[in-house]
């Protein structure tokens, strides 16, 4: 049976004697998709399609229970298949951030500033013991997909002994600073792509979406996801306003960042490489394994990122020597600044 077909059966099964029309929602980068269940009433469900092969349903209710606890617009699990990998949530609306300031860019401070507040509520509902920890070896396992499907696959580009021992440098490097922070939960992907405006709330309340993946991690992570977004960039400016915004309400609310700005701001940068160069081999990866072509359009607003930051540490200027050489090899094999 197709799970196409399987979706139809189930929500048949689930709600007997109802008429429920079923319309794709969305999808992501992993095999999870999602349906809107509009019910007889005019009420609608999200059906969550996640095969259980290839997907992980737990660690999602898990989180969602977290959110509630927080008190944060979030999904809510209203009924769950795990055998079969489905999941019926709440429904936060059709409208979601990043499409909002898309069609507005004179919405982005409007629609952003409550998404500090947000954070820190997220953040301040931390406990210990409650999620994996984003260790140093899930630090290294996402960082050496750099080398394997960027330079490798994409590049086409054999990285000679010297550049590999600096690699490993580099990324140890980074991965000190990334355990030195205060940790706290951490989303992953807290970017405008994974926040919803909530069209119940009569507030700019932004709902949280694509939480599966939480983790207890560095402090300044989902910060730096938030304002160096995949598929959204903003002038430094206007990013270093946010910044400075989410540093002040979360000293204010007794959260663990660094007292000197200048030092929050070093975390913050370097959180950020090593999340761009993770993302510069999961774009590829979703491009070359899993046919999704659509994520390699944002490569070069990734190598911009850690271009921009490679040439500001001392530290880092290795590997900035190295993305300059990679660059210089990008226009025969098709990649675009």
């Amino acid at each position: 049976m197709s799970r196409d077909q399987l979706v139809t059966d189930w929500v048949a099964g689930r709600f007997p004697d109802q008429s429920i029309q079923i319309t794709p929602a969305s999808a992501d980068a992993s095999f999870r998709r999602y349906f809107r269940l509009t019910l007889p009433d005019g009420s609608t469900r999200i059906l969550m399609d996640a095969p259980p092969d290839k997907e992980d349903c737990k660690p999602f209710i898990h989180v969602a229970g977290l959110l509630a606890k927080a008190k944060l617009a979030a999904p809510r699990v209203l009924d769950h298949d795990l055998d079969n990998g489905f999941l019926v949530l709440t429904d936060l609306g059709r409208i979601g951030y990043l499409d909002a300031i898309n069609a507005d860019l004179n919405l982005a401070d409007t629609l952003m500033r409550p998404v500090l507040d947000t954070l820190v509520q997220w953040q301040l509902s931390t406990k210990a013991g409650v999620l994996p920890p984003y260790d140093a070896t899930l630090l290294r396992r996402e960082l050496d997909l750099f080398p394997e499907w960027f330079i490798g696959r994409h590049l086409g580009y054999q990285l000679s002994d010297e550049e590999k021992v600096m690699l490993d440098r580099t990324f140890k490097f980074l991965i000190n600073s990334a355990l030195a922070q205060p940790k706290v939960f951490t989303h992953r992907d807290f970017m405008p792509r994974n926040l919803m405006v909530v069209e119940s709330e009569a507030n700019l309340t932004p709902g949280i979406i694509d939480f599966q993946d939480a983790v207890m991690g560095p402090i300044a992570y989902d910060v730096v996801s938030l304002f160096r977004d995949a598929f959204i960039s903003w002038d430094e400016e206007q990013e270093i306003d946010w910044v400075v915004r989410y540093w002040e309400k979360a000293r204010a609310a007794g959260l663990p960042v660094r007292a000197d700005f200048g030092d929050f701001w070093r975390d913050y940068e370097l959180m950020g490489i090593q999340r761009h160069l993770k993302v510069l081999g999961i774009f590829c990866r979703l491009k070359y394994r899993d046919g999704k072509e659509k994520y390699s359009e944002d490569l070069p607003r990734f190598m911009g990122y850690a271009r921009k930051v490679a040439a500001r540490y001392v530290a880092l200027k290795p590997l900035q020597n190295l993305l300059d050489a990679l660059e210089g090899n990008t226009e025969q094999i098709g990649y675009r600044r």
